[in-house]
């Protein structure tokens, strides 16, 4: 087998790859069931040179086991796991979602037949927490030096931003839409229902406060939360601290606000449009929301959502908890 001395005296097959490549020569492969690389067969050799020099979001399961190899390209997509999913097996790796890619790995496995998905929901928890991914991606089978299919590769591109940038984007296109050339108080209100509601994966909830002469804001649309539940009172006084919404504060400054400890607020949230255990992306562990924002809408006299002329928006942010946003 050659060698290369320069990084070691190790198979010229793991030289260079970046961050993996580096880790793929100090793992203890002895410590799995492929053993040491010097006894690895030809062809695993040559996927393992694949994965590692190319700059495509890549990863691939070998054998019985399926051990887990990946690239520096995929690295982000696995998140906390990387510390020590290198040799693992994949369905330990990707547990949480093998309900959803174990068929399609085990159709791959026994039919020699590739899959392709495009923009399928997943949700990882490569974050410690559960969290809304998409992505497009597709399995092929691969073979041992005697043709036999022993494992599969995955070539995948995460498309969660995009996807998601797209549905909110549609919202606001679908929101202006619904309110243009609406002239009252109840049509602009009915308007914003009707747009906010279709879209219960970002607005889990949403609150729209009118406020009275006096200063009080009165509930007068709500998206995703029945009137009267805690989070959504049906009147808020601006001198009243023990309501969940700073009215006074808005009342003197209407700036944006972010209020971000709503779990410690509420015994239970709104989760939207997503199943309880099932969180949208950098939101809670149950899929509720998290962290919401309020700021105070500008009106046009007897026109404007509020007589006075002011209004009270709540919209909840369901993508990123602040103390769990990334870069992606």
């Amino acid at each position: 087998m050659s060698r290369n001395v320069e990084n070691g005296d190790i198979p010229e097959f793991l030289s260079g790859g970046g961050e993996m490549g580096a880790r793929m020569r100090a793992h203890d492969w002895s410590a799995t069931p492929l053993g040491v690389p010097e006894t690895w067969p030809q062809s695993l050799r040559t996927v393992v040179r694949i994965l590692l020099t190319s700059r495509y979001q890549m990863w691939m399961g070998w054998g019985d086991t399926l051990s887990f190899f990946y690239n520096d390209a995929y690295r982000p997509t696995l998140g906390v796991k990387h510390a020590w999913a290198l040799g693992a097996s994949a369905r330990e790796v990707w547990k949480e979602i093998w309900p959803d890619i174990g068929p399609r790995i085990e159709h791959v496995l026994k039919s020699g037949e590739a899959t392709w998905d495009e923009g399928l929901l997943l949700f990882l928890e490569r974050s410690g927490y559960s969290e809304e991914t998409y992505h497009t991606f597709s399995y092929s089978p691969l073979s041992d030096d005697r043709g036999s299919i022993v494992g599969m590769l995955c070539v995948v591109t995460e498309e969660t931003e995009r996807i998601i940038g797209e549905r909110r984007l549609s919202s606001l296109r679908e929101l202006a839409s619904e309110i243009a050339g609406k002239n009252t108080s109840a049509e602009v209100l009915a308007a914003a229902e009707r747009s906010l509601s279709a879209n219960l994966k970002d607005l889990p909830f949403t609150l729209i406060y009118q406020f009275e002469s006096d200063g009080a804001a009165r509930l007068a649309c709500a998206t995703g939360v029945e009137p009267g539940h805690p989070i959504a009172p049906a009147l808020i006084t601006a001198t009243d601290s023990g309501m969940p919404w700073p009215v006074g504060e808005l009342l003197i400054e209407p700036s944006i606000r972010t209020i971000d400890d709503l779990e410690q607020r509420f015994d239970r949230l709104p989760a939207g449009a997503w199943p309880r255990g099932a969180a949208p992306s950098c939101g809670g562990d149950d899929g509720a929301a998290r962290a919401a924002q309020t700021c105070r809408l500008p009106g046009r006299g007897n026109q404007s959502v509020s007589p006075p002329g002011r209004g009270l928006s709540r919209l909840h942010q369901s993508r990123c908890r602040p103390d769990r946003c990334r870069a992606r």
